[in-house]
């Protein structure tokens, strides 16, 4: 496309925008606001994900040894553990610090009857690793595999909190989905009126180039870059207000339940925006594009 061609359809798309006041801002502003939804959304999404991520690391299955395991091969079992697939971390946690650990939780206020085990070790065979992952869903395979190394006597696990974790990380993301092609279909509907409206108020004019031997894209870019004006100005609007409002929004569910500061954290703003910037703009440009690519595409018959 030349550059006189491109500053004439750019002009003519903003002049079909002026011409459709009513229809443009009720485009724009359906668009503003499903952007702002799906931003909103992707926001709590992103935190969600970002808070079960933090408790599936801190979901760990418990590997206990044979009691006639060397030391050597207990390092053996480890090194084997943490070249897993799926296996975040490995810590090992000796006897002694299997009974402190026992002792903190189970005699804190009879100090006592503690103190009689002091020269013997309840736990002195329960010296263990604890095996972390980077998905409770690799639990399954990762307790099966170190139930079949030598020297293991036996693992605990949790199944529940595996199960609930990944039906829940599931269960995100099939709402993610439907909520998120909602939106563009919606998006598209209205950008699509939009651009129906411009293209009857000039259909005679459309008529006249097309006899004139005006080729299909010269006829129709006016219109693509209506939709992509209509689209890139919706999607700014909401990013840059949702922007303003994440940090407030995070401060103000600190401030108001407290209780929350040593449970949950909240990404930054720029982790989330990393993505939601670029993809916020292309589903502007994208919805944009589609809408009256394909509507003017109907009408390029005459």
């Amino acid at each position: 496309m030349r550059i006189s061609t491109f500053g004439y359809s750019m002009k003519q798309g903003a002049k079909n925008i002026g011409r459709n006041k009513m229809f443009s801002i009720a485009s724009i502003a359906t668009m503003a606001a499903c952007i702002f939804l799906f931003g909103l959304f992707y926001s709590i999404v992103v935190n969600f994900n970002y808070i079960i991520e933090k408790a599936e690391e801190g979901v760990a299955i418990t590997v206990f040894f044979n009691e006639d395991t060397t030391d050597e091969r207990k390092q053996e079992i480890g090194k084997e553990l943490e070249d897993t697939d799926g296996v975040l971390s490995v810590n090992y946690v000796s006897a002694e610090q299997a009974w402190e650990g026992f002792k903190d939780n189970y005699f804190k206020e009879s100090k006592d009857a503690a103190e009689g085990f002091k020269n013997d070790n309840p736990l002195a065979n329960s010296d263990n690793y604890e095996v972390y992952m980077t998905d409770v869903e690799k639990q399954k395979d990762v307790v099966a595999y170190a139930e079949s190394l030598e020297g293991v006597r036996d693992v605990n696990k949790s199944d529940l909190v595996a199960k609930t974790l990944a039906s829940v990380n599931r269960l995100v993301g099939y709402i993610s989905v439907a909520i998120i092609v909602i939106l563009l279909a919606v998006s598209i509907f209205l950008i699509s009126n939009t651009v129906t409206m411009g293209i009857t108020v000039r259909r005679e004019e459309i008529a006249i180039m097309k006899y004139i031997g005006a080729k299909d894209g010269f006829v129709r870019a006016p219109f693509v870059f209506e939709g992509l004006l209509i689209g890139v100005v919706g999607a700014i609007i909401p990013l840059v207000m949702l922007y303003f409002m994440y940090d407030k929004a995070v401060i103000y569910i600190m401030t108001r339940y407290s209780l929350l500061n040593n449970i949950i954290d909240f990404l930054p703003v720029f982790d989330v925006y990393k993505t939601l910037l670029p993809v916020g703009i292309a589903l502007g440009v994208g919805i944009g594009f589609m809408g009256s690519f394909f509507t003017i595409r109907k009408h390029l018959r005459v």
